[in-house]
């Protein structure tokens, strides 16, 4: 077999195939197999009728095509690897020459058209220059983060007044539509200003009292009516508000492994510092990557951006969310996608040429803290992730990353006051980025690389 490449534009090829009759031949015996047991001849048991009677029941050129359709794929599948280009797209395959039906001799040609992972060059991209916010920790951060810590053994109280923001409610809800009941609920807890059950419950119920009720419209996100205009009334049922215990000794001692508020606010206040530290590591890798896209041009295929509209609004619609098939929402994402092709194959180039590998601890460690993110079970994930056949996946993950970790160890960081920043407590010495501690900062990490987003395509 030989096969050929042509360049169509920097994201797309046409193989150019040839398949002498030689290797064709075992196709065509199988065919013959294949017809002989889907036919009955008088005389014959099935499965055994001759070759020259199947050529005159149903003809040698319907056992020909049937010999070329089962082994096109093998014939593709040896071409792409013979070749080296690596696929991204359906092929679109042209058959262009069969050899004649009554002859043992000609070839078959065929010509396939795909979408290919672009190949880059790679500029120098070491010492690459970026600035990040000062990691100055004041004393409003340790007040912040002592609040937040007295908040976890606050006390609720009821309280005989108008509902405000951060007060904790219990509510009844009936939603109507065209004046007909469709759903409702008793004894609901709820936070205002949470913002996590219906649009337009906080500005509702903000002002309330107990007993006291009001009306609004929204949309509903779940159940059969999930996606549908709806009037909702709202009963607020009790006020609560959350009593924080006094910031003394006494808490000191309840909450931590301290005798003195003293020393916890010298802990909370080394907490912030580290925070910082990591939220600058995780603002420098942000940077480090935007540099790279800037440097180093990416063409993105169409159809990596059309597969990844269908599937993310077809998932949309299937779960009722079809509202949300906006221009503008496809606008974003696109423009997700082609980021996160771009991040892609700009972090594969960088493994490639600093060879990195990805050991199984490594990757062990990514799954572990994946597993805690969706809240699961280590080894129940693993198990999940294995089944599916997601592990290269994850590997290529984890490599991404300490490719960009590489990166972001050349490069130079000062902050906006122009001191130097120091990441080597950031990025690991096994060459991975520290995940940030807090769930914000490990959000922003995540924005870095290729994410779980749906938004963001997998390949």
């Amino acid at each position: 077999m030989k096969s050929a490449v042509e360049n169509l534009t920097a994201t797309r090829v046409k193989l150019n195939v040839e398949v002498p009759f030689e290797e064709l031949k075992p196709s065509i015996d199988a065919a013959y197999k294949t017809v002989a047991s889907q036919i009955q001849v008088p005389g014959f048991r099935k499965g055994k009728v001759p070759s020259k009677l199947i050529d005159q029941r149903v003809g040698r050129g319907y056992v020909l095509e049937t010999a070329i359709n089962d082994g096109l794929n093998g014939w593709y599948q040896a071409a792409v690897q013979e070749t080296g280009v690596r696929p991204l797209s359906r092929p679109e395959v042209e058959i262009t020459e069969v050899p004649d039906p009554s002859s043992t001799d000609g070839e078959l040609k065929f010509q396939v058209e795909i979408d290919v992972r672009p190949e880059v060059e790679l500029p120098d991209y070491s010492g690459i220059k970026v600035e990040v916010a000062a990691a100055e920790s004041s004393d409003a951060d340790v007040d912040k983060a002592l609040d937040e810590l007295r908040g976890r053994f606050g006390t609720l109280k009821s309280v005989d007044r108008p509902a405000k923001n951060d007060d904790f409610l219990t509510i009844d809800i009936t939603a109507l539509i065209d004046d007909a009941e469709v759903d409702s609920a008793s004894g609901l807890s709820y936070q205002v200003g949470a913002g996590t059950m219906l649009e337009g419950l906080d500005e509702a119920v903000s002002g309330l009292s107990v007993d006291e009720e009001a009306i609004f419209d929204t949309t509903l996100v779940g159940g059969e009516h999930a996606g549908e205009a709806a009037q909702v009334k709202v009963v607020v049922k009790a006020v609560k508000e959350r009593e924080l215990p006094e910031a003394n000794d006494d808490f000191a001692q309840l909450a931590s492994e301290f005798d003195t508020l003293a020393e916890l606010r010298e802990d909370l206040a080394k907490q912030a510092a580290e925070s910082k530290v990591v939220g600058q590591g995780v603002e420098a890798r942000d940077k480090v990557l935007d540099k790279l896209v800037e440097l180093i041009e990416v063409p993105v295929p169409d159809s990596v951006i059309e597969e990844q509209l269908e599937q993310h609004f077809s998932a949309e619609n299937s779960h009722g969310e079809g509202e949300h098939d906006t221009e503008e929402h496809r606008e974003e994402v696109k423009a997700n996608t082609a980021r996160a092709f771009q991040n892609e194959i700009i972090l594969d180039a960088i493994a490639d040429k600093e060879e990195v590998g990805v050991s199984q601890n490594e990757l062990i460690d990514y799954i572990v803290t994946t597993a805690s993110q969706y809240g699961m079970d280590p080894n129940q994930f693993a198990q999940i992730i294995d089944q599916s056949g997601q592990v290269p996946m994850m590997v290529s993950e984890v490599r991404r990353r300490k490719a960009l970790a590489v990166v972001l160890g050349q490069a130079e960081v000062v902050d906006t006051e122009g001191n130097k920043v120091d990441l080597s407590d950031f990025v690991r010495p096994a060459g991975e980025v520290a995940e940030a501690p807090a769930a914000e900062e490990a959000e922003e990490a995540a924005a870095a690389v290729p994410s779980d987003d749906p938004a963001a395509v997998k390949f």
